[in-house]
């Protein structure tokens, strides 16, 4: 062969190469990439081309799905209570693609999941149509019901958790929206999705999980869990010797308190009264780096709680100083939580101490009802021994029974309550109206079936009736008995 005739061989050879590296490229190594790129409509032809799975709740379904005559999309999802579950659910839409569990689980939901390929490979010999699998969650319809409906048109998010499994028995956001409303993509959802987009209160926001705001008083539980675990304090009845006015730390400012009886206080009445004084003095004494390590223990600082749905990190600053440390005892300064976590708190105090990872999806399952994954409960931290688990039980139980305890509207009759009121700032200066916190847990002779946490973030009430008693009490207490009821 001259030598022209070569080099032309060699290049015409390098472009086959190329080729063969670039398809094989695109087929094994971008082939995940393009399948799941937001701009391939073929993903999205694909997710609606069989009736999709369902998430289940009570084992009932929340979803369902619709046949369309359109020519692209085969089926359209629909919802059962859309409003009242889009926290849970998600969406799921032709136009505006897919979020929460309907994305993150839209393998099973449309049947296309490698855990699906040998349903698939049998509907191929018997001929069945394809179907997707279903998501069976933890949530209790009762005490989702009871959330949502206690909620009703105040702005704000329940979170209730089993302590004993971490199962997420309801997780409620409102203001709410239907996910059915764009679930196609017709000129009257992309109406609906564009309005959901400008209205300034967020109705899409899941505030559950997604959304954080100051504690308040409901941080006094993890501060008085510091104070117990790092041997501030040993007697929960004993005088904390604290100075009326307490002045904080490195300052001339002093901690004002909204409670009579504040001076020298003992832990158990000033979780009782709420004293401030008290606790921004034992969070300094416990010192910002062992209050942070407790913190951490409940799950601040963790950017990786996943319900598989992944909440938004809770803060306890690590590089305050010692009034900044004093002030983020009570709640305040920079530190941030999510209702997710607050329930977190309160689940691992009636747990004896041990905190179990939250969850919401129990198990998966193939078209034909076949169990292909299940979640098992798994421990994340122990916060705090089960001695001080249990003096702080005790101290919570009195701000629910005690006649002078904030948490008197969440009693059950027969049923051991525990709780923990808060009322924390919000707006600079505190100018606008505060949120109202609950946690809470309810507790029989098998232990504690629920824990819950309430922030009513805006409602239509006056500035002086704005308590986390007040308001968030008595949906907590909804909660807890509806699941008290379901066990019945």
């Amino acid at each position: 062969m001259n030598k022209p005739l070569r080099r032309i061989a060699i290049f015409c050879g390098l472009l086959v190469l190329a080729l063969l590296v670039r398809t094989n490229w695109l087929q094994y190594v971008q082939a995940d990439d393009l399948n799941t790129n937001s701009k391939n409509r073929r993903v999205l032809i694909e997710r609606y081309a069989a009736e999709r799975g369902n998430i289940i709740v009570d084992g009932k379904p929340i979803t369902g799905s619709v046949e369309t005559k359109d020519t692209d999309f085969k089926f359209k999802r629909t919802y059962v209570d859309g409003p009242m579950w889009a926290p849970v659910t998600g969406y799921a839409s032709q136009a505006f693609d897919a979020n929460q569990i309907e994305k993150l689980r839209d393998g099973i939901l449309t049947g296309n999941s490698d855990q699906l390929f040998f349903d698939r490979t049998m509907a191929m010999f018997t001929g069945d149509k394809k179907k997707g699998g279903n998501v069976v969650t933890t949530l209790s319809g009762a005490a989702q019901k009871a959330a949502y409906e206690g909620l009703g048109n105040k702005k704000g998010a329940v979170a209730a958790i089993d302590p004993q499994t971490g199962r997420i028995l309801a997780l409620a956001s409102t203001p709410s929206y239907d996910p059915a409303s764009f679930a196609g993509y017709g000129a009257s959802d992309e109406r609906a999705w564009n309005k959901l987009e400008k209205d300034k209160n967020k109705p899409k926001l899941n505030r559950a999980l997604r959304e954080v705001y100051p504690p308040g008083s409901t941080f006094k539980v993890v501060t008085a869990a510091a104070a117990l675990e790092h041997g501030v304090i040993d007697d929960i009845n004993a005088a904390t010797d604290t100075p009326e006015p307490y002045i904080l730390p490195n300052t001339r400012t002093p901690m004002v308190n909204h409670a009579n009886g504040c001076k020298d206080a003992s832990l158990m009445k000033a979780l009782e009264v709420s004293c401030n004084s008290v606790f921004a003095k034992l969070g300094d004494q416990v010192g910002r780096d062992k209050m942070l390590e407790t913190a951490q223990k409940f799950g601040f600082n963790n950017p990786e709680i996943d319900t598989p749905v992944r909440a938004a990190g809770s803060v306890y600053d690590k590089n305050m100083d010692r009034p900044g440390n004093a002030l983020s005892s009570i709640g305040q300064f920079n530190t941030a939580t999510t209702p997710l976590q607050m329930a977190m708190v309160a689940a691992a105090i009636a747990n004896d101490g041990k905190l179990m990872k939250p969850y919401m999806i129990d198990q998966l399952e193939s078209p034909n009802l076949d169990v292909i994954e299940k979640t098992e409960p798994q421990e994340m931290s122990r916060p705090l021994s089960q001695k001080n688990a249990q003096l702080l039980q005790e101290m919570m139980q009195n701000v629910v029974e005690s006649p002078n305890g904030t948490g008197g509207k969440a009693k059950i009759d027969g049923v051991t309550v525990g709780g923990k009121t808060g009322t924390a700032q919000h707006g600079e200066n505190n100018s606008k109206n505060p949120y109202a916190w609950f946690i809470s847990y309810a507790k029989t002779a098998d232990g504690s079936p629920v824990a819950v946490a309430v922030i009513v973030e805006d409602s239509e009430a006056k500035r002086d009736d704005i308590t986390g008693g007040g308001l968030a009490g008595p949906i907590a207490k909804s909660v807890m008995q509806a699941v008290l009821d379901s066990k019945k």
